[in-house]
């Protein structure tokens, strides 16, 4: 008898999504025009993951929440969105989001609550803030715990209105592994960056003026801040408690206190860097293992000021260049500053260098037994010109033996190494 043969159920399930694969037309991202006196929060209530909500040019009443993943929201010149003053302008709790082109404005006023132009919530990986203009925003952008975000090529301009202590910082980054700050230019903030309790961030390329700290670093790890602008900020770069940093190639021209400020920064290799003016080029606290190489501190009051231990760094192939005092080292432990036969360039170094090696024939010492009396005792500057310090200092020139401590170069160099960001100097 004959019986016909029964295809596999699973065989029949394939071909039917096989015919459904074929039949069925792609779902396409839609663009949603959104004209002045129009609801942007409504327009955005229709959107689906994936589709364009673009503004046209105008107003437009912000406090928007982004919960669909992919969207983007964009603008064209004169695109503006104004938030309420209270909360977020916009809050964007989905991953996949880009808000670009739009100038944002009106974020709330309460640190407490984080109220900011963009807030970035910790579902919203993968978000793009690129290219806008941010004015009258307690915080510009805060990146509230998303992976993999990138704040790019927005120009932001703080609360001029508010004292410098109740300013929020331009971008906030907290605990956001593998984000980006790129090519911003920062004006009138608290901090440019400020990162707290995260890793392996890029900060790179960015500008600041007229702001406490340009860069502040706490508890941030594995990082790179490279290739930044910093002019005539309280501080330029200040990094803290975090470990394993590549800083390279950025500038601070004119920062008021520091250039660069390290406190328990640690295994970090700082290099290519150019600090000019302010009080002190590098400020080092209790920070080791660290390795200065190829950096240019120039017309400083000091030059470097290591203190609180900071022991193991590596300094080497640095140019101190017409700072008032080249290193200032409050301790006696002996340390040198040349590796591998290389040590740095000073200024007021007046060394030889007969066999022609490029490397002085004699050690460097930047301090003396005075130096030391005077930072432990600062009335002591009254005896400077006095005999006795002349004896002393005379001394020690005679014979080394007698020298303090603290630190010395036994390889300086005769020509200081140019590092390319000194191109990036005005002049």
């Amino acid at each position: 008898m004959f019986r016909p043969r029964v295809p596999h159920i699973g065989a029949i399930v394939a071909a039917l999504a096989l015919a459904g694969a074929l039949t069925a037309e792609p779902a396409r991202a839609g663009v949603i025009q959104v004209r002045p006196g129009e609801s942007a929060v409504a327009a955005l209530s229709r959107a689906a993951p994936g589709d364009t909500l673009h503004l046209g040019p105008g107003a437009f009443k912000g406090d928007l929440v982004v919960d669909q993943h992919d969207v983007t929201i964009e603008g064209e010149p004169g695109s503006a969105l104004q938030g309420s003053g209270t909360g977020n302008a916009i809050w964007v709790k989905a991953p996949g989001v880009t808000i670009r082109g739009l100038t944002i404005r009106g974020s709330g006023m309460t640190l407490i609550d984080k109220d900011s132009g963009v807030f970035v919530d910790r579902t919203a990986d993968r978000a793009r803030v690129e290219n806008n203009v941010f004015e009258d925003n307690l915080i510009a952008v805060y990146l509230d715990g998303p992976h993999d975000a990138v704040v790019r090529g927005n120009r932001i301009q703080g609360l001029r209105t508010l004292r410098l202590s109740e300013r929020g910082p331009a971008i906030s980054l907290w605990n956001t592994p593998g984000s980006q700050v790129v090519d911003n230019d920062i004006r009138s903030g608290r901090d440019g960056v400020f990162s707290v309790t995260s890793n392996h961030n890029v900060v790179r390329g960015n500008t600041f003026h007229d702001l406490r700290f340009a860069v502040h670093f706490m508890y941030t790890n594995d990082s790179e801040v490279a290739g930044n602008l910093s002019v005539g900020n309280t501080v330029g770069y200040v990094l803290m408690y975090s470990d394993r940093l590549r800083v390279h190639d950025n500038v601070s021209d004119g920062d008021r206190d520091h250039g660069l400020l390290f406190n328990y920064a640690n295994g970090s290799r700082v290099e290519d860097n150019v600090v000019r003016g302010g009080d002190k080029c590098v400020f080092v606290y209790n920070a080791n293992k660290n390795r200065f190489a190829g950096n240019w501190f120039e017309g400083c009051r000091i030059g470097v000021h290591f203190t609180a231990g900071s022991e193991g760094n590596e300094i080497t192939g640095n140019a101190f260049v017409n700072n008032r005092i080249q290193v200032m080292y409050v301790g006696t432990r002996l340390l040198d500053w040349s590796v591998r036969g290389r040590g740095n360039y000073y200024s007021d170094n007046p060394a030889f260098d007969l066999k022609g090696s490029g490397i002085a024939d004699t050690a460097y010492r930047p301090n003396d037994l005075m130096d030391q009396v005077i930072w432990r005792a600062p009335a002591a500057k009254m005896l400077l010109n006095s005999p006795a310090v002349q004896v002393v200092r005379w001394a020690q020139a005679a014979f080394p033996a007698i020298h303090p401590g603290g630190v010395f170069d036994s390889a300086p160099l005769m020509k200081p190494p140019r590092p390319p960001a000194l191109a990036r100097l005005a002049p």
